[in-house]
């Protein structure tokens, strides 16, 4: 543990060379929420409610998804590994004495510890700006099951990052499935509108599948909403975490095997 501790620092460290990045962060949450208050005081202004949202309920979702969809940062994972495979400089990361999906693992929070600082100062600023009404869970044990599920979640959607980078093994070019990537979490994650929208039918299907459990449900679950979800919620992310690992191991084991030390 000490070992991964010491590349979190690394990584948290090297983060002030890139004060930039910090405030363009800010900057996206930001205009999410900003793009948001203008869309929907749209939609609301002559109605009360939309698919059991309020207009307040609606910003308080979507400052807690703006700031939920920014600290999970694992895309950096698979960018990282796909740079290194192409140039021919990943194997450093295979003879250093850590595993190297835990040491990406690390990398990201690294990353995260840093950003989510500025994450809360963006929705803060916000908050008060628009003197948003949040809504809050008045339950502990939901909030607490919500805070499982978001770490859970991030440890899922860091898996499957560093699945698509393992693939940079085989194919050598995955921007494309990168890119696919990308654009369906931001829909099936509840980071672009909540899912509640959806059609039942498409939202029953939602609830089997791992991304529903990233952004949206923990973001319904601290807004007082789908409190019967916390812990069917949080027994479906593990057992994809399970899953999703299984896959990581086989796939590592294939794979590994074809690279040659050289870039393209």
């Amino acid at each position: 543990m000490r070992k991964y501790r010491e590349i979190i620092r690394i990584y948290l460290k090297a983060q002030l060379a890139w004060r930039a990045d910090a405030l363009f962060n800010m900057l996206f949450v930001l205009a999410k929420i900003m793009f948001a208050y203008l869309l929907w005081g749209i939609i609301y202004d002559n109605r009360s409610e939309v698919a059991g949202f309020t207009f307040q309920g609606m910003l308080s979702y979507y400052l807690l998804s703006a700031f939920l969809s920014q600290i999970e940062m694992s895309k950096c994972i698979s960018e990282e590994m796909t740079a290194r495979i192409r140039n021919g400089t990943f194997s450093k990361y295979m003879v250093v004495p850590v595993n190297v999906q835990g040491y990406f693992m690390a990398m990201e929070m690294g990353k995260i510890l840093f950003y989510i600082g500025f994450d809360v100062i963006a929705v803060l600023i916000w908050k008060c700006l628009f003197r948003i009404q949040f809504t809050f869970t008045k339950s502990i044990m939901v909030a607490l099951c919500a805070v499982i599920i978001i770490l859970l979640g991030m440890i899922f959607m860091a898996q499957l990052n560093y699945y698509l980078g393992i693939l940079t093994l085989k194919y050598q070019e995955i921007g494309t499935f990168l890119m696919i990537k990308n654009n369906l979490a931001a829909l099936v994650t509840g980071s672009l509108v909540p899912l509640a929208l959806f059609p039942d039918a498409v939202l029953k299907i939602m609830k089997f599948l791992p991304f529903y459990y990233v952004v949206y449900l923990p973001s319904m679950l601290l807004s007082g909403k789908c409190e019967g979800e916390a812990v069917s919620g949080i027994v479906t992310l593990i057992i994809w975490c399970v899953i999703m690992e299984a896959v990581l191991s086989i796939t590592w084991k294939c794979y590994s095997k074809k690279y040659e030390g050289v870039g393209i």
